[in-house]
Parts: C-alpha cells; sequence; structure tokens
C-alpha cells in the first residue's frame, strides 16, 4: 500500500471512527493483499508509511470474501472474469490468516 493510500486510511479512519470504516481489497496477489491487510489493521510492517507504528484494527475483506453480497449480475460483469485467473482461495486464505493473526473473533 503506497504512502498516499495509507494517508487517506488513516484520516478516514480519524474522521469516521475505526469502528465505522471497512476496508476492500481487490489485489490480484494473496501476499500483497495479506500486506495490505496487515497494514490497516496492525500498522505498516515496512515501517515507510503513515500508518507506521499505527495500529487502526480496521476491518479488511478482500472482495472475492464478499461475493455472496454483491448483486450477482454486478459481480458478473465486473469481478467474475479475475476469479478465472486468480487463485481466489489462496487470496482467502490469506486474508483469513492475518485477520486470525491480528483481529478478535
Amino acid at each position: 500500500m503506497d504512502m498516499a493510500n495509507q494517508a487517506r486510511i488513516k484520516e478516514t479512519a480519524e474522521k469516521y471512527g475505526t469502528d465505522k470504516v471497512v476496508v476492500i481489497l481487490g489485489g490480484a496477489e494473496a501476499e500483497s493483499a495479506g500486506l495490505t491487510a496487515e497494514t490497516v489493521i496492525a500498522g505498516d510492517p515496512t515501517y515507510a508509511g503513515p500508518l507506521t507504528n499505527v495500529a487502526l484494527g480496521l476491518a479488511v475483506y478482500h472482495i472475492f470474501e464478499l461475493k455472496d453480497l454483491i448483486d450477482p449480475q454486478v459481480y458478473d460483469e465486473q469481478i467474475s472474469m479475475m476469479e478465472m485467473v486468480l487463485d481466489v482461495e489462496e487470496i482467502i486464505n490469506e486474508m483469513n490468516n492475518i485477520r486470525s493473526q491480528y483481529q478478535e473473533g
């Protein structure tokens, strides 16, 4: 996650409260999605951005995890193609691992 996006997330969480902000990722690789999830939960692990040492504890999900919450036609038009070319299971497993490592329940 680049520094500008870290700053936007931090400002949004400060403005609305961490309990009212959910981060939805769409990254194509499990490792990068996991790193981004870790950043918005526990702070920037690279110690390079505005979220360094800032544990926001935000809820974070990959768009693939929200499939059942999205209008099927919209999902089909906007996202389903990516399901065919990406390792969805690996991405979801990484997201679950990061959440279980940093968040309660």
